[in-house]
């Protein structure tokens, strides 16, 4: 990875990597929990030989970047970030947007309030709240049990339990949501790294806490907030692996229906949630190939 660089945008410092010529069309890439930029380390340099300008900001909270002074972690803040990002790193009307979990959530957002600043977009691993959100309250036992950490998260105990034992739970999540990928020690490292501190890994758990307690939004996102569930207008390529131990692939059979006109669904065999990880050269051919379109 390059340098770090940083940015302020939408009132926040963003540390970020970028790779490729600056004033090339943007393509930013937005990580998700329990990850950091350093998840974008295969894509950044393929966008930037492509004739991208590939940037991979760390989200709110999640350390380098700052801490949000108004505390709001809901998805219509990520998706003004990201927004604010365009604006900030020179993006025009031919900047793309990729999103990986809890960016795929920012994508919907950014790319559904503004698509006059976004040309495609990709989402990974989260499927368009409208549906997602409709099947997981399905009640089904198995993607319950999947999503055991949601439920920790809205309580009390979540940043102890977060925290234990060297923040065992990371290790956990990464091996059950990708079983197949046995390099993620580098990945894990750089997870804790970023949310060590108590104030970082309570901004991470933040954003599950402001997914179901409207409460915790500002007035301030509620356009970017309603664009999170609504269809957008820019084409959008959704990936999800067949071994995703955090989103089931059962899970993903609405997805189409929620998608803006031209998009398409892609289930990726034998791969789990960091597919892009485990399967670099597929995951950044689709991509690449959904961007010259």
């Amino acid at each position: 990875m390059t340098q770090l660089k940083y940015v302020n945008a939408n009132g926040l410092d963003f540390a970020y990597y970028e790779a490729g010529p600056t004033d090339a069309p943007l393509a930013l890439c937005l990580h998700g929990f329990p990850d950091t930029a350093h998840t974008w380390r295969h894509l950044l340099p393929a966008l930037g030989d492509a004739g991208y300008h590939a940037v991979a900001p760390f989200m709110r909270g999640y350390a380098p970047t700052g801490i949000p002074a108004d505390g709001a972690y809901q998805a219509g803040a990520l998706a003004a970030d990201a927004n604010a990002l365009h604006d900030a790193l020179g993006g025009g009307d031919d900047a793309v947007l990729i999103g990986h979990d809890w960016g795929a959530i920012a994508t919907y957002g950014a790319t559904g309030h503004s698509p006059e600043r976004w040309r495609r977009a990709v989402t990974m691993t989260v499927p368009p709240l409208g549906g997602v959100l409709a099947d997981f309250f399905g009640f089904d036992y198995g993607q319950f049990k999947r999503s055991f950490y949601i439920f920790l998260f809205q309580t009390p105990l979540a940043e102890a339990g977060a925290a234990a034992h060297d923040m065992a739970l990371i290790d956990g999540l990464w091996r059950d949501w990708s079983p197949g990928y046995h390099h993620a020690e580098q990945d894990i490292a750089h997870v804790k790294e970023s949310l060590r501190e108590p104030a970082n890994l309570e901004a991470a758990i933040g954003y599950y806490r402001a997914l179901f307690d409207p409460s915790k939004h500002l007035e301030k996102y509620a356009a970017e907030q309603e664009a999170v569930t609504r269809t957008g207008e820019r084409p959008t390529l959704y990936l999800h692996g067949t071994d995703d131990g955090c989103i089931g692939a059962d899970v993903v059979g609405s997805a189409k229906d929620h998608l803006p006109p031209g998009s398409r669904v892609d289930l990726v065999e034998g791969v789990g949630h960091f597919l892009h990880l485990e399967r670099p050269e597929v995951i950044n051919r689709k991509i690449l190939d959904w961007l010259a379109e």
